[in-house]
C-alpha cells in the first residue's frame, strides 16, 4: 500500500502547483515578499500611505454555483466570482484589497481543471490589483463526487481608520442607489436550479428565448466587482453606507449596515430586474418576497448618501426612514 493506492497523488499535486505558480507570480503587487509554495505568503504594509490602517478580512465561496461549472466544464468564470465577492465584502467596510488566498478541493486531483480555476483567480486578482499570495489545493478521495471541488477564499484588505464605513453616518433622509448586477451572481442557485432543470427539465446548452440566451451562459454571467466604481469615492466622506447583495437580497443585507433607530423603504417600481429573475419568478410561481430575499433582482450593490454619487449605471430606488426595517412600496 501506498498514498497513491488509497487514492492520493502527491507527484500530480506538485504537478498541478507548477501550472498555477506562474498565474499567481502575474498577480504580485509592491509588498509581496514571497513565492507560492512557501508555508506562509508575505506581504508588507506600505505604512507610509495610511496613518492608522486598519486590516479588513474576509472568506466566502461561491456556492452551488458550481454546479453549472460542473456540467459544462466552464471553470475560469468561478474563480474570477470568488475574488470579485471578496472584495465587495470588504469594499462596503471602505478598504482597498491587498492579497488573497484560495483554497482548492477535490475528490481526484485533476491538474488541468485546477490550474483553470486558479486561473480565473488571478485574472481578478490581476484586474483588481491585488496579490495572489498563496492557497491550498487539497486531494480528498471519497469526500467529492468525480469531476467535483470546492473552491473558497480568503481576502485581507485595508482601509484608514477614519475612512471605515461603518453604517454610523446614515440617517433618515439619505437615498439608495443601485448599481447593477451582471446576474445571479452566487446566490440564489439551488432555487434557479430546481425551476430551471428539475421542473423545466432544461439542460444548459438549453436556449431561452425569455431570459436572452443559454441557460449556462445567463447562470455563469460573472460576479461584477464594484471597486473600480466606488474607490474614486471612499475617501470623499460622501458615502454613509455600503451593502454588498448576497444572500438575503435587499430584505436582509441592508439592515446590516444600518445603525439603530434606521430602516430603508424600498421603491419595487423602480426596480429593474434582469430577464431571468422574472424567468424564475414566473416559472417558479415564487412569491415576490422570496425573490426578494433568495435574488439580487438585479441590484449588486447599494449605495447610501445623502446626495447624487454620480455614477454612470446607478440608479434611485428608495431612502432611509425612521424604523428597523426593509418596507417596499408597490411591485415588481
Amino acid at each position: 500500500m501506498d498514498y497513491r493506492s488509497a487514492g492520493v497523488d502527491i507527484d500530480a499535486a506538485t504537478k498541478a502547483l507548477g501550472k498555477v505558480r506562474e498565474e499567481a507570480r502575474s498577480t504580485y503587487q509592491p509588498g509581496t515578499l514571497s513565492d507560492i509554495g512557501s508555508f506562509g505568503g508575505l506581504f508588507r504594509l506600505d505604512t507610509d500611505r495610511y496613518k492608522r490602517p486598519v486590516l479588513v478580512a474576509s472568506t466566502d465561496g461561491v456556492g452551488t454555483k458550481l454546479k453549472i461549472a460542473f456540467a459544462t466544464g466552464r471553470h475560469q468564470g468561478v474563480g474570477y466570482d470568488l475574488v470579485s465577492h471578496c472584495i465587495n465584502d470588504i469594499l462596503v467596510q471602505g478598504a482597498r484589497p491587498l492579497f488573497f488566498l484560495d483554497y482548492l478541493a477535490m475528490g481526484k486531483l485533476d491538474g488541468d481543471v485546477a490550474a483553470t480555476v486558479v486561473a480565473g483567480i488571478a485574472e481578478a486578482c490581476r484586474e483588481f490589483k491585488l496579490s495572489l499570495l498563496g492557497g491550498e489545493t487539497a486531494e480528498m478521495p471519497g469526500f467529492y463526487t468525480s469531476g467535483e471541488y470546492d473552491v473558497a477564499g480568503t481576502i485581507i484588505g485595508v482601509v484608514e481608520e477614519d475612512r471605515i464605513i461603518d453604517g454610523s453616518a446614515a440617517k433618515p433622509g439619505d437615498r439608495l442607489w443601485a448599481l447593477p448586477s451582471w446576474g445571479l451572481h452566487t446566490n440564489g442557485y439551488s432555487l434557479a436550479r430546481k425551476i430551471f432543470f428539475e421542473q423545466e427539465g432544461l439542460e444548459p446548452t438549453s436556449h431561452v428565448d425569455a431570459i436572452g440566451g443559454t441557460v449556462a451562459d445567463i447562470l455563469l454571467a460573472r460576479h461584477r466587482c464594484y471597486l473600480p466604481d466606488l474607490e474614486p469615492l471612499l475617501d470623499s466622506g460622501s458615502i454613509h453606507a455600503l451593502a454588498h447583495i448576497t444572500g438575503g437580497g435587499l430584505t436582509d443585507n441592508i439592515p446590516r449596515v444600518l445603525p439603530a433607530g434606521c430602516g430603508v423603504r424600498v421603491d419595487l417600481g423602480a426596480l429593474r430586474p434582469l430577464p431571468v429573475f422574472r424567468y424564475l419568478m414566473d416559472k417558479g410561481n415564487v412569491a415576490e418576497a422570496e425573490m426578494l430575499r433568495a435574488f439580487n433582482m438585479g441590484v449588486g450593490m447599494v449605495v447610501i448618501l445623502k446626495d447624487d454619487p454620480e455614477l454612470d449605471d446607478a440608479w434611485e430606488i428608495g431612502e432611509v426612514v425612521a424604523g428597523s426595517d426593509v418596507t417596499y412600496e408597490g411591485s415588481l
